[in-house]
């Protein structure tokens, strides 16, 4: 499908940007022995890793239904994202250990010019990173795209707050260092969480549509008497919709199979990613 070739394409470009920007952290943050530098390269990479599993989730969303999977693989894209909040916690783990760790056994960084030059052009690249991912990922209805500019929002906020640190540290604050590699931390643990919410919303079939948007839509339909249990799930761009309709008593049985198909072709032409109605007819008594 067009599409995830699309989303395909984006991934395998914004992977390269972020291992650029996290190599350049990372190897800078050892040479100095800057924490903080060190852990918002950890964190790129992370990104960076996001990346690969978004990859492998949109290879397998990709394939067409069959016959084991009726309703298509798209939710293995959402899938995927949960492999994403994974790496971010374990990312988070291993900055906060470091940190604490620093706490025994100090050690005062080295900040030049080129510290601050390195985090501006890095933030500078996770702005345009994050800014494209986003867009994209509403254009495309993309879980993958949109939980992975959520991963690079955090880096840009991180990357600030290494901004602070190193002005502090040349000041003469070193400690700030340790500290704020923690918060990158618990900013980072803070996404996977807000990554694992919208996936469950997906995965435990939350309400995609509210229920009033249909009936307003099916309520204008004639020989529709009234709408009743309404239900709809799935990811955005494949929306499943259940609903029960009254129809007068004295309904033709194909008359109302032609109803319901018309129900079903009206809410697909209506409400974008709507791509399965079941319509329960019943007697209005």
């Amino acid at each position: 499908m067009e599409k995830f070739s699309q989303i395909r394409r984006i991934l395998i470009v914004i992977l390269v940007l972020n291992w650029l920007v996290a190599f350049s952290k990372i190897i800078y943050g050892l040479i100095t022995k800057c924490a903080s530098m060190t852990a918002d390269g950890v964190h790129s990479f992370a990104d960076g890793a996001s990346n690969v599993i978004g990859l492998v989730g949109i290879w397998v969303a990709s394939k067409p239904s069959d016959q084991s999977h009726p309703y298509g693989h798209k939710k293995f894209e959402t899938i995927a994202t949960l492999g994403i909040a994974v790496v971010l916690f374990i990312a988070a783990f291993d900055i906060f250990r470091d940190a604490f760790l620093r706490i025994f056994t100090p050690v005062v960084p080295d900040v030049t010019i080129f510290s601050f030059a390195i985090i501006l052009i890095t933030m500078a690249i996770n702005v345009f990173v994050m800014r494209y991912e986003h867009k994209k990922g509403h254009e495309l209805t993309s879980d993958i795209l949109i939980c992975d500019s959520m991963h690079t929002r955090s880096d840009i906020f991180a990357s600030m707050s290494v901004l602070i640190t190193l002005v502090s540290i040349s000041l003469g604050f070193a400690y700030l260092d340790v500290i704020v590699a923690s918060l990158i931390a618990l900013l980072i643990a803070k996404s996977g969480f807000d990554i694992l919410k919208m996936s469950s919303k997906v995965l435990c079939d939350g309400s995609v549509i509210a229920a009033s948007d249909i009936e307003a839509i099916v309520g204008n339909i004639p020989g529709v008497k009234s709408i009743h249990n309404i239900r709809t799930r799935g990811r955005e761009d494949d929306v499943h919709v259940d609903l029960h309709v009254r129809v007068d008593a004295d309904t033709r049985v194909d008359d109302a199979h032609k109803l319901s198909h018309l129900i079903a072709g009206t809410l697909k032409g209506k409400l974008s990613g709507v791509t399965d109605v079941i319509v329960h007819i019943e007697p209005n008594r």
